[in-house]
């Protein structure tokens, strides 16, 4: 009999589903609800009694030392596109089969995606400040003007679901599409053309826009450094919604402020986990202050925040583990070497 333990503070509806969705016999545990600040974050003490128990984890967030009190789970369905937090080292040496949710929140990225270039194309949230502040701008000032997208080149780095989700909407925009993934052979629907990584740079000298749509690797940490973007249009737009440490932090601030690039837009920020000193006991969105530039958009991993969502990543992990349970290959299995 398979043993299922949820991660967050499922509801009871919650629990009925996973449990439903599971070959018959197995069971389903959640941590008992108390007051928190997100229903989706959960500490040791929540899970330290069930996880023994837990042949699969299924969830958002799994607190530190959970791995270890489940010494004998097998699977875990990851409710996230990327899968970059988790010790792929640990889960290999143990023999755990991991799926995430890939796709299951592509169109709601690729729409934020789109609303972040065309915030940082129409200059919306200068223009939103200079109203609230009544600060004239004139009209057709080169000063003051904001960019078309139509006819422009976009290059969407990372090809993959949410990638192409991005070119098939930017080409609704007239947009001329380059596409770089690690398997160009593989081409992509809505592109116009499709490189390697090993094009990025020439790539991203075509390119008007940028959206970075790849998976975080050892190969893409800080691959968007001084180099690529010295390599970029001057008055290019960076729009970022795969994660903050592709782009190396100070790199980018010189080059917004130095006027290289017009307007960088993301939903995601840099994680300081490695940095001295080791932790800090302050919020910090950017330790370069980036997210306070005129030229920046920023919403912070509010991308999937969208009706439907939740169910739809629920009913993806369940299938996966039903999948698994079943002795059949999970949907959506990443590979473990690869890290996606």
């Amino acid at each position: 009999m398979a043993h299922v333990v949820l991660t967050w503070f499922a509801t009871a509806d919650e629990v009925r589903r996973v449990k439903r969705g599971l070959p018959k016999g197995s069971t389903v545990a959640a941590p008992k609800e108390r007051a928190v600040l997100s229903r989706f974050e959960t500490q040791f003490a929540d899970l330290a009694a069930l996880a023994p128990r837990a042949d699969a984890l299924m969830g958002w967030t799994v607190p530190p030392g959970i791995w270890q009190r489940a010494a004998r789970f097998k699977a875990l369905s990851w409710l996230h596109a990327g899968c970059d937090e988790l010790d792929f080292a640990m889960l290999k040496r143990r023999g755990v089969k991991v799926a995430n949710i890939r796709g299951g929140n592509g169109i709601a990225v690729a729409e934020h995606a789109m609303a972040l270039m065309l915030g940082s194309a129409k200059r919306l949230i200068e223009r939103h400040r200079w109203l609230q502040e009544a600060r004239w701008q004139p009209i057709f000032h080169p000063d003051f003007r904001g960019t078309l997208l139509e006819g422009k080149t976009l290059a969407v780095v990372g090809l993959g679901q949410i990638g192409g989700a991005v070119a098939r909407r930017a080409k609704a925009f007239d947009m001329k599409v380059l596409g770089i993934r690690r398997h160009p052979r593989r081409g992509g629907a809505h592109a116009d053309e499709v490189h390697g990584p090993e094009k990025l740079h020439a790539v991203l000298k075509r390119a008007d826009f940028i959206v970075l749509a790849a998976p975080l690797t050892p190969e893409t940490a800080g691959f968007i450094d001084a180099k690529a973007l010295a390599a970029m249009k001057p008055g290019a737009h960076l729009i970022n919604i795969a994660r903050g440490n592709m782009i190396v932090e100070q790199d980018l601030h010189a080059a917004l402020t130095g006027g290289k690039l017009a307007g960088y837009a993301a939903d995601v920020w840099w994680n300081y986990t490695d940095s001295f000193p080791a932790t800090y006991h302050y919020p910090i969105v950017s330790r370069t202050g980036i997210q306070r530039l005129a030229n920046v958009v920023c919403s912070g991993d509010q991308a999937s925040s969208v009706d439907t969502i939740v169910d739809k990543e629920i009913t993806m992990g369940t299938e996966s583990l039903a999948a698994f349970f079943r002795g059949k290959s999970m949907p959506r299995q990443i590979d473990l070497d690869l890290g996606y």
